[in-house]
C-alpha cells in the first residue's frame, strides 16, 4: 500500500469496486444453496439475499443516482431494498438463482469500474463509488461472522498469500504492551474534518470536547483474563452487572462467552467457525457483548473507555496533550501512513485474532497496542449524532440507530485496511455477541 491514502485516485477506486465484488464472491463460493439461505435469525441475513443487496446498493447509488442510468433489473428494488423490505421477509422472497445473482453482481462491479475511470466522470460518481465499496466492506465483515454464527467452515480466500485462508501470525512480543498509559486532560477535536477524502455521516463533523485525564490499558483484555472472571462466578454475581445487563444475562441464560464450552479438567475451549480448540490465553477475548464487557470491568475494578478517550489516545502523541485545543491528529494510531501488514491483522490475514502482544509497529503515539485491526473495542459511549451531524444520501446508515446502540472503535481481523481510520464509529446494540468485538479497559477515576 502507498504511504498516502489513494482515495482520490480513480484507478484505485475502480480496482476497489471490482475487488469488493471478488471478495464477496470468495466468501460464499464454497457454500451450498441451502447454506446460502440458512436459518432465520435476528442477527443474520440470508446470504443469497445479502450478496444481491450489495450489488443493488452499488447500482442504485452509482449507476442510477449518480450516472442517471436505467435499472439493470426492473424488479431489483422490490427484492433488495433493505429500507423497504423487513428483515424477516427476506427469507420468503422469490430471488434470482445463484448464477443469475452472481452475473448481476459482476455486471454492476464492472460497470462501476468503467464509469469511475471515464474521463468525463464527476467527483459525485467517485464519491458514491467509494461509499458503496465501503458498504461492501461492512457487509463482507458481516458475512464472515455470519459464517461463524452458523458454524460454517472458515472461508478460503484465494487472494490471500501463504496458507489457505490467511498467513502465519507474526511473532508476539511478550515483554510489550502491559500496564496503563497515563493521558493528561485536554480539549480535543472529536470526529472527522472536511479535509478527509471520505467519511460517513456519523463521523461528521469534528467538534471540541473536554477530556479529563485518564489511564487506559496498553493492550486488549485477553481470553485468559476473561476466563478468570468467568471462573470467579462473574456471570452469577448480580452486583457486577448493570440492571439491563443482568436482565439480558438472565433472559438468554448466559454463563460464559457464547462460543466457549468447558472441557472438564482440561478447562475452556473456544469455537472458531466450525472447529473447537483449547482456549488461547494470549488472544483477545472476542464475541462478547457490551453487557459482558461492562460486567468484567466491574469485577476487575476498571471501566470501559469513552469514545473520546479512545480516539484521543489513538490519534495523538503525549507531547500534544495538556495544552490548547488539539487539532493536529493522526489518521491511524501509528501515524498517517496507509495500514500495512505490519500494523495489524486486517483483511483476514490470519482468519482470526492475533496475540495481544503482536504488531508493535501498530502502536499508538501513547504506546497502546492494537487499537486498530484485531478486534472491535466496546466503549461506554451511546451512539448519538455529533452536534453538527449531516445525514448521508443513505438515511438508514446511522440516523435510525441513534440512542439504541453503543459505539465500538478500531476494527477487527476481517475489517478491510482501506476502511479503517481513527474517526470511524461502529455501533451495535449492547446485547450483540456475534460481532468481532472485544475491549480494553481504563482505570477508575482517582
Amino acid at each position: 500500500m502507498p504511504d498516502e491514502s489513494p482515495l482520490l485516485d480513480a484507478g484505485t477506486i475502480a480496482q476497489w469496486a471490482v475487488d469488493a465484488h471478488t471478495r464477496t464472491v470468495e466468501l460464499v463460493q464454497d457454500l451450498t444453496d441451502d447454506q446460502l439461505i440458512g436459518p432465520q435469525l435476528a442477527t443474520v441475513n440470508p446470504l443469497i439475499w445479502e450478496i444481491g443487496h450489495l450489488a443493488w446498493f452499488m447500482e442504485r447509488f452509482v449507476l442510477r443516482q449518480a450516472c442517471g442510468e436505467d435499472p439493470i433489473l426492473p424488479f431489483a428494488d422490490s427484492i433488495w431494498d433493505s429500507s423497504a423490505i423487513p428483515h424477516d421477509t427476506r427469507w420468503r422472497l422469490v430471488l434470482p438463482s445463484r448464477p443469475d445473482t452472481l452475473a448481476y453482481m459482476g455486471e454492476v462491479a464492472n460497470r462501476v469500474a468503467d464509469r469511475v475511470t471515464n474521463r468525463a466522470t464527476t467527483d459525485v460518481v467517485r464519491h458514491f463509488a467509494l461509499y458503496t465499496v465501503f458498504h461492501h466492506d461492512m457487509h463482507t465483515e458481516a458475512i464472515t461472522y455470519t459464517r461463524h454464527t452458523l458454524g460454517y467452515p472458515a472461508p478460503t480466500l484465494a487472494s490471500l498469500p501463504g496458507r489457505p485462508g490467511g498467513t502465519e501470525a507474526p511473532p508476539a512480543v511478550p515483554e510489550a504492551g502491559t500496564g496503563d498509559v497515563e493521558v493528561a486532560g485536554c480539549r480535543y477535536l472529536l470526529g472527522a474534518t472536511r479535509s478527509q477524502p471520505f467519511v460517513f455521516d456519523h463521523e461528521k463533523w469534528a467538534h471540541p470536547v473536554e477530556v479529563p485525564g485518564f489511564a487506559i490499558a496498553r493492550r486488549l483484555v485477553t481470553q485468559q483474563e476473561f476466563a478468570d472472571f468467568v471462573d470467579d462466578h462473574g456471570y452469577d454475581r448480580e452486583e457486577l452487572w448493570s440492571t439491563p445487563g443482568w436482565e439480558w444475562r438472565r433472559s438468554v441464560g448466559a454463563a460464559h462467552p457464547v462460543y466457549w464450552r468447558r472441557e472438564g479438567d482440561a478447562g475452556w475451549s473456544r469455537r472458531h467457525f466450525d472447529r473447537w480448540a483449547p482456549l488461547e490465553s494470549d488472544l483477545p477475548v472476542t464475541h462478547v457483548c457490551y453487557h459482558e464487557a461492562q460486567a468484567y470491568c466491574r469485577w476487575a475494578r476498571r471501566r470501559l473507555p469513552t469514545e473520546a478517550e479512545w480516539e484521543l489516545v489513538a490519534s495523538t502523541t503525549p507531547d500534544q496533550v495538556g495544552g490548547d485545543l488539539i487539532t493536529d491528529r493522526r489518521t491511524y494510531p501509528w501515524g498517517d501512513g496507509w495500514p500495512g501488514a505490519e500494523h495489524g491483522p486486517f483483511d483476514w490475514q490470519l482468519m482470526g485474532p492475533a496475540p495481544v502482544s503482536g504488531y508493535p509497529a501498530g502502536d499508538s503515539g501513547h504506546g497502546c497496542r492494537q487499537l486498530m485491526g484485531n478486534v472491535w473495542q466496546w466503549t461506554s459511549t451511546t451512539f448519538l449524532p455529533y452536534p453538527n451531524f449531516e445525514r448521508d444520501a443513505y438515511r438508514d446508515n446511522a440516523e435510525p440507530w441513534f440512542g439504541s446502540r453503543k459505539v465500538l472503535r478500531g476494527g477487527a481481523w476481517a475489517t478491510r485496511a482501506r476502511f479503517a481510520r481513527n474517526t470511524f464509529r461502529n455501533y451495535f446494540t449492547p446485547d450483540r455477541r456475534d460481532v468481532l468485538a472485544g475491549f480494553r479497559t481504563c482505570a477508575l477515576e482517582r
